[in-house]
């Protein structure tokens, strides 16, 4: 129970010193939520999206799975992207990846994890569409840093291509998908050139995305 207590103990301390800094901040957060941007990302605890773009409670909507993958079957991220997208009204849907991850290396070593080794296939699907862009890298860490990089793209890609998104830009609601990555050494975001605000720039926006990460590399 101590670890717990700790827990607990945190969280008075950080509602103090937020209703000591803005006293109204809790009475005005209840009332409402309107954030805008979705957050999609990773897991790992090591990437906490609020502090890293220096948001505050209500103003980034979030969901995270391992290695912030968007499959048109899971329902769980279906479903809390289209609740930003028709109820929100989100502005920003963002991607974020991050160098280091756990599930992009286990996806690229195929290493045998049970159960979530079914997950993973979605990011071994990603490396080998990519295969002759990841194997252009000279060492296996540069591969697995190229297919974290490939994975974001390829998951902007299908977040343009849920109907959720498809039927906003159809009807007109200002929405742009982002693919952004996270270097946990350093703490700094960095966008892979890909944002796309309608469908008919997917595949430009995609084609020039991956142009990028091999320039990157030769540079």
């Amino acid at each position: 129970m101590a670890a717990l207590d700790d827990l607990l103990a945190n969280n008075r301390a950080w509602a103090a010193d937020i209703v000591r800094r803005e006293p109204t901040f809790f009475q005005r957060l209840a009332q409402q939520q309107a954030p805008r941007f979705l957050w999609i990302g990773c897991s790992d605890s090591r990437v906490p999206a609020n502090e890293i773009v220096g948001l505050l409670p209500g103003e980034l909507f979030v969901h995270r799975n391992v290695a912030n993958v968007v499959v048109h079957t899971d329902l769980n991220c279906l479903s809390v992207l289209q609740y930003a997208v028709e109820v929100l009204r989100v502005e920003h849907v963002i991607v974020c990846g991050h160098y280091g991850c756990g599930g992009v290396e286990a996806a690229c070593r195929s290493a045998p994890l049970g159960l979530i080794e079914n997950w993973l296939r979605h990011i071994q699907d990603v490396a080998d569409r990519h295969r002759a862009v990841i194997d252009e890298a000279h060492t296996e860490q540069q591969r697995i840093d190229r297919l974290s990089e490939l994975n974001v793209i390829e998951q902007v890609q299908n977040v343009c291509r849920t109907t959720i998104v498809e039927a906003a830009w159809r009807r007109g609601q200002p929405l742009t998908v982002h693919g952004l990555i996270y270097r946990i050494d350093d703490g700094l975001l960095r966008s892979l050139g890909m944002s796309v605000q309608r469908i008919d720039d997917l595949a430009s926006a995609h084609g020039k995305a991956i142009v990028a990460i091999r320039s990157r590399a030769a540079a």
